[in-house]
């Protein structure tokens, strides 16, 4: 490949880095035009879209300093160098100050979910008894007698007639609606795991990497 086409692949990937560099920080800008750290969903939300949109910034800022080598590879510690040194400072402090408070949000997700899971347990409890209650013969009775009573079950049917008619209830109604709930806790307590499991390894994690990712980017910067 010639110089020339060196030059205008470094000049492309400075701006590629560049244009996702501004993309971050317009992303960002979205949540500081909004700020109000004294709330702690603010603080939470803004530690995940930090952590979320970081990679942009890390990937811009990578891409530029590719650029900057292509074009000067012998030169020194460029303006754009210099750019790219700080830009990664800056997001390396941001992301040690974005683990405290991923931490922080992942111990409330916990609580909230030790609060949630008394309330689970006892519908879990609730739906239990029920399946119980499906196989004692006096729930039958007790569905037959309702149906008399209603009018569903006419009095000419025999006793036994009337049992059918009740475990046919029961089966087309009454078990679909009991798998119906054991699926909606069944997704709730996935969803509360998944959310907590996130907000642990996709945001504390991922911050800590982050911010090694940047201090080195930082440091391969200054060579």
């Amino acid at each position: 490949m010639s110089t020339a086409s060196f030059g205008r692949l470094g000049h492309l990937l400075r701006w590629l880095g560049l244009t996702l560099v501004v993309i971050f920080g317009l992303h960002l800008l979205a949540m500081l035009a909004s700020w109000n750290w004294a709330l702690e969903p603010f603080r939470a939300m803004f530690a995940d879209r930090l952590v979320g949109e970081a990679p942009i910034a890390l990937v811009g800022l990578l891409l530029m300093l590719f650029g900057s080598r292509l074009d000067h590879p012998a030169a020194g510690r460029t303006p754009l160098r210099w750019s790219v040194v700080v830009l990664s400072g800056l997001l390396a402090l941001a992301m040690l100050v974005a683990v405290p408070l991923s931490i922080t949000s992942t111990q409330n997700l916990e609580q909230q979910a030790m609060q949630a899971d008394a309330a689970l347990a006892q519908q879990t409890s609730e739906l239990e008894r029920q399946k119980l209650q499906l196989q004692d013969p006096a729930f039958i009775d007790q569905l037959v007698a309702q149906g008399e009573q209603s009018g569903q079950l006419p009095a000419t049917d025999s006793s036994e007639i009337k049992k059918q008619k009740a475990r046919r209830v029961i089966d087309t109604q009454i078990k679909p609606q009991l798998q119906r709930a054991e699926q909606q806790l069944g997704q709730a307590r996935l969803g509360r795991d998944l959310a907590i499991q996130q907000r642990r390894y996709g945001g504390t994690g991922t911050a800590v990497v982050l911010a090694i990712g940047f201090v080195l980017l930082a440091l391969v910067a200054l060579l």
